[in-house]
C-alpha cells in the first residue's frame, strides 16, 4: 500500500513517516499543498494523510482539488484545529476520517487499517487463484504453475500478471502499468516492462517467440489474450 503523507512539520513529518514504514506501507512525502498536488498527479497512492493547515495551500484545497478528479482515493486529515465546523467542511469535500494533533500514533495506525479495509476490499479466496491452459497464478502466495515447474514470483511479477490478467483481452499502456505497478511516471528503465513479459512468456508460452498469451502491442503496451 502506497501512502501520500502531507505534512509540514518536519519532526511529526519524520515520526509518522518512520512508523508507516515499520507497519510496511511505501510512503512519499509531500511539505507543501501545491507539492501535494504535483506529487498526488504523477503516482498512484492508496491512501492521503493531509494536514490541514500547510503553506501556501491548505489541506480543505488539496483536497478540494484531488477531489474535482478522483472520488475514491481515501484521505485522512491531520489537524490542530478541532472545531465542529472544521470537521463538518472536510467531510463535506471528501474526506474519509479526521484526527486530531496530538494524536496518538497507534490511533493513526488503526484508522489507516480501517479506512483501507473499507475502501480496498479484501478479495474472496476464490480470487486468489487464476488458471489458464495448464498453468496457474495464485495470487495470495505468490506461486504459480510454469513450464518450470511451480516457482515463487517477485511481488512486481504478481501486480503486473495481476493488472494484465484484469484487463484480460484488453490493451494496457506503459502509463497505465507504470502507474499501478511501480506507482510513478518515469520509467524505471526503458527494457523493465519488456523484460517482465519476456519472463512471462518463459513460464507460460509454449513457444515463447510465438506468443499465444502475452502480447505486445506496438507503442501502446500489452495484452493477455485468452
Amino acid at each position: 500500500m502506497r501512502i501520500l503523507l502531507v505534512e509540514d512539520e518536519k519532526s511529526l513529518q519524520e515520526t509518522i513517516l518512520l512508523n508507516l514504514e515499520l507497519e510496511g506501507y511505501e510512503v512519499v512525502v509531500a511539505g507543501d499543498g501545491r507539492k501535494a498536488i504535483d506529487t498526488y498527479q504523477g503516482q498512484h497512492f492508496d491512501l492521503i494523510l493531509l494536514d490541514v493547515m500547510l503553506p501556501g495551500l491548505d489541506g480543505f484545497k488539496v483536497c478540494e482539488q484531488i477531489r474535482l478528479t478522483d472520488s475514491k482515493t481515501p484521505i485522512i486529515f491531520l489537524t490542530a484545529k478541532d472545531t465542529t465546523q472544521d470537521r463538518v467542511q472536510g467531510l463535506r469535500l471528501g474526506a474519509d476520517d479526521y484526527l486530531q494533533k496530538p494524536f496518538n500514533l497507534e490511533e493513526l495506525l488503526l484508522r489507516i487499517k480501517n479506512v483501507l479495509k473499507r475502501t480496498v476490499p479484501e478479495m474472496e479466496e476464490s480470487t486468489y487463484l487464476y488458471n489458464f491452459g495448464k498453468y496457474w497464478i495464485d495470487f495470495k502466495n505468490y506461486t504459480a504453475q510454469t513450464n518450470q515447474g511451480v516457482i515463487n514470483l517477485t511481488k512486481k511479477e504478481a501486480m503486473l500478471l495481476k493488472l494484465l490478467i484484469d484487463h484480460k483481452n484488453d490493451v494496457v499502456s506503459r502509463q497505465e502499468i507504470l502507474q499501478a505497478v511501480w506507482g510513478y511516471d518515469v520509467f524505471p528503465s526503458t527494457r523493465t516492462i519488456d523484460n517482465f513479459i519476456l519472463s512471462f512468456r518463459k513460464y507460460f508460452e509454449e513457444t515463447p517467440k510465438e506468443p499465444k498469451y502475452f502480447k505486445s502491442i506496438r507503442g501502446v503496451g500489452y495484452r493477455f489474450e485468452i
